[in-house]
């Protein structure tokens, strides 16, 4: 007998976005043929985020065509999602066109915090989240002498990263902090990344907010009063926002916009939604915006989708923090491994050790997409209940491969 095939909509190509696709693509070659998976994103490109600062500086790529890491039975189609309906299941996107589904997957990600609200931010200030923000920093700095100062604003693991590649590669940088350098760490890992800026040189003022942002300077203030600096290029990397999709859709959100949904990530407000990664608020909380949790959301999206698909209860969902990966350079690097609540423990992996460990994440990231993409499932989950596991397809859907 025929039956029509299920339409699954996959809103955002990032790590959680394509990590769910790749899962959900096995029913697009299952035996009865059960869904159509199609994948929204704005770029045709698959952007690495997490080396976003090394495309900057020109010591790495940040792209990968979709091809290598998109398994065979998805749809890629390149636009941009402005607005989801709910009542007419479809999603309407900025080309004009529509897209009907059963279910969908929000997974849009984030972007950088508004420069906005800084006088002559928007004009002036470069924030990094987004490829093309990436790509507008690197041309700048092109065409800044080798010598200017270089202002990066967010002592956070972005802004720790983007300046010192900058100051590893000889740029002079400065890096202002409104509390401490890496507030995540815990001390030990945070003395350690104080030793390495010190070694490249990064000038670094905490306790400090930026009151200004001009075409070639820049204006702080700290305890200290206020201060016009010399800023060739003032570096906006101060924290995520995220689109306003959700809410511009009428769906439930929590104050910064993200999507809540319950315990199995599905919308409050629709079961044929469901979310992953940073634009997602479980309950009202939320997990660090990463792709630590990003890799870890987007096969559980996938599983709940299928489990709505086979009528059976999705089950809750389950992610563990290992520790925090902060390349400090090429040749340094501070891991801060955490408990599974991403609380910090008290030891810390550097130098060239720690360099290592960050590389192989960063690789592991493409690998873990590119073998999801192959084998549909093969990345665990974790607290998947047997049952669950079983009536969705246990081998398909990971088992119980991550107890």
């Amino acid at each position: 007998m025929n039956t029509r095939r299920a339409q699954i909509v996959v809103l955002g190509g990032g790590y959680a976005g394509t990590m769910a696709a790749n899962r959900l693509g096995a029913l697009t070659t299952a035996g009865d043929d059960t869904a159509d998976v199609v994948l929204v994103n704005p770029r045709p490109r698959f952007v690495h985020r997490i080396r976003l600062h090394q495309w900057v500086t020109g010591t790495g790529i940040a792209e990968h065509e979709y091809a290598e890491v998109l398994g065979a039975g998805v749809r890629l189609v390149v636009d941009t999602a402005t607005r989801i309906d709910p009542a007419a299941g479809h999603v309407e996107l900025a080309s004009g066109q529509t897209l009907p589904y059963d279910h969908l997957v929000y997974a849009v990600g984030s972007t950088s915090q508004p420069v906005e609200p800084i006088p002559g931010g928007a004009e002036y200030g470069f924030p990094i989240a987004e490829w093309e923000a990436a790509q507008r920093l690197r041309e700048h700095l092109a065409e800044v002498a080798p010598a200017a100062p270089i202002t990066v604003v967010g002592g956070g693991l972005t802004g720790l990263e983007m300046a010192t590649e900058l100051a590893e590669a000889g740029r002079s940088v400065r890096l202002v902090c409104r509390g401490a350098v890496a507030p995540t760490f815990g001390e030990r890992a945070r003395r350690a990344t104080r030793r390495r800026l010190d070694k490249l040189g990064v000038e670094i003022l905490e306790g400090h907010r930026v009151h200004v942002i001009g075409p070639d300077t820049v204006t702080v203030a700290g305890a200290d009063g206020e201060l016009t600096l010399d800023s060739a290029a003032t570096i906006i990397a101060a924290g995520f926002s995220v689109p306003d999709l959700a809410a511009v859709s009428g769906l439930t959100t929590d104050p910064i916009g993200r999507l809540v949904t319950d315990e199995t990530l599905t919308s409050v407000d629709d079961p044929r939604i469901v979310g992953a990664g940073d634009a997602v608020a479980l309950s009202g909380s939320a997990f660090r915006m990463s792709c630590q949790a990003a890799n870890q959301l987007g096969p559980q999206a996938a599983d709940t989708v299928r489990a709505h698909l086979s009528g059976v209860e999705a089950a809750p969902v389950a992610v563990a923090f290992l520790g925090q990966c902060t390349s400090l350079g090429r040749h340094g690097s501070t891991v801060q491994p955490t408990h599974r609540d991403d609380s910090p423990l008290d030891w810390v992996i550097t130098g060239r050790a720690g360099a290592t460990i960050k590389e192989v994440v960063c690789r592991s990231v493409i690998w873990g997409l590119r073998m999801e993409a192959r084998r549909p499932g093969v990345t665990p989950t974790m607290g998947r209940p047997r049952q669950i596991a079983e009536a969705i397809g246990g081998a398909a859907v990971g088992g119980e491969r991550g107890r």
